[in-house]
């Protein structure tokens, strides 16, 4: 590793994200090419049906370099009206294809090479040119493997780490090739075929582990149990946040989304809730760099019933005609503030400045209220808040 030479993460819209996937998918394409062509025809010339079913093997990865060079153009697409949430997606629907390839290509080697066996006898013998392309694939393969498994860490990019386990199951399966190849060079001849079966049964489980992934995460799955616990307790460290009420992940592809719903104290203010959301949702982004979006749902109790609750009851120009039979002999409020608390509404009410003599006056309005609110549908309590006397400069609040 030289000193020169930046191995940091790249952040999903940095520019040279594209031109490094770009690059390292064509020298994929390269390698992959030029064995194909090199192995298959060993494999025809040297009577090596394994060296040609590797080549084979070759051959998907090429078709599945094709499938990211496409998927990764296309996935750098910013947001728009029709994919608000960007087109990351590509990656995982191309993962997919990729692993819905290796499985299919592993099952055909698997049933060729068995059909094979049945006919050992007229197995003819294979020439050692093909164990020496075996070692001159496994070393091309393992280097192709290091090099793009490390520009897809630095991207974060699950397509490229699919892509770069692909060839080092292809460097694996070169090894089972070179080992086939030499046990039927000593005189084993159905080694070949046996190697053969080994490689295919390789490829088929590797490509039901990358189509399995890649499918999870197109159901939405969620993240680990780990991931969730940790921005769960990022969450309720919040100052202001009492509790968490809900928590949501999904993936889309080397991101992550996340939806909470956070219970803060029922009666402080829409702005001052709002400001603690959003203290939520930066201390998120700030302590998770695989998240990159966070909506945060403001609670005002942790009641599963609240949502429900807050459904039934009117809204507040109902609420405003229910409120004023309570409010009789009294004038009209200058501000009304309603909190939606326990299935019922309490409210603020605040009178114009001096309209009581005294404290008294004030405490008498407000018992008078609190025989009117017995059995009351809507309202479990309502305040009156008024300053008494000009003099006083001393403002009384009953509850």
């Amino acid at each position: 590793m030289s000193p020169g030479t930046d191995h940091s993460e790249i952040s999903f819209d940095d520019p040279r994200r594209y031109a490094m996937t770009h690059k390292s998918t064509w020298v994929s394409v390269a390698v992959n090419v030029l064995l194909t062509v090199v192995q298959v025809f060993a494999g025809m010339i040297a009577h090596s049906q394994s060296l040609l079913a590797d080549g084979l093997h070759s051959l998907s990865d090429l078709v599945c370099d094709f499938l990211v060079l496409v998927a990764s153009y296309h996935s750098k697409d910013p947001a728009d009206a029709g994919h608000p949430y960007g087109h990351g997606r590509m990656e995982t629907a191309a993962s997919f294809v990729l692993g819905a390839i290796l499985a299919v290509t592993g099952i055909g080697i698997m049933a060729a090479a068995a059909m094979k066996l049945q006919n050992i006898e007229n197995l003819p013998p294979v020439a050692p040119l093909a164990l020496w392309v075996a070692g001159i694939a496994l070393i091309a393969k393992e280097g192709l493997f290091r090099y793009m498994l490390h520009i897809g860490e630095r991207l974060r990019s699950p397509m490229l780490i699919a892509n770069a386990w692909h060839a080092r199951s292809d460097a694996a399966s070169s090894l089972v090739v070179a080992l086939g190849i030499g046990g039927n060079l000593l005189g084993f001849i159905y080694a070949d075929s046996v190697a053969a079966i080994v490689v295919g049964f390789m490829i088929v489980r590797m490509g039901i582990v990358f189509a399995w992934d890649a499918f999870q995460e197109l159901i939405d799955a969620g993240l680990s149990l780990e991931e969730v616990e940790s921005i769960r307790q990022t969450l309720i460290d919040t100052p202001g946040v009492e509790s968490l009420h809900e928590l949501r992940t999904r993936r889309m592809a080397h991101r992550a989304l996340v939806d909470a719903h956070i219970l803060v104290n029922p009666r402080i203010s829409v702005s001052e809730g709002h400001s603690i959301a959003e203290r939520a949702r930066a201390r998120v982004l700030k302590s998770h760099a695989t998240v990159t979006d966070v909506l945060v749902h403001v609670d005002p109790e942790d009641d599963t019933e609240h949502d429900a609750n807050a459904q039934r009851m009117p809204g507040r120009d109902e609420l405003l005609i229910h409120l004023l039979p309570l409010l009789k002999d009294l004038p009209e409020p200058v501000r009304v503030v309603f909190h939606y608390i326990g299935g019922k509404a309490e409210a603020e009410v605040f009178l114009p400045h001096g309209f009581f003599d005294n404290g008294a006056a004030l405490a008498e309005a407000q018992r008078r209220i609190a025989q009117r609110l017995a059995q009351h549908p809507y309202f479990s309590v309502v305040s009156l808040n008024c300053t008494v006397t000009p003099a006083s400069n001393q403002k009384l609040e009953y509850p």
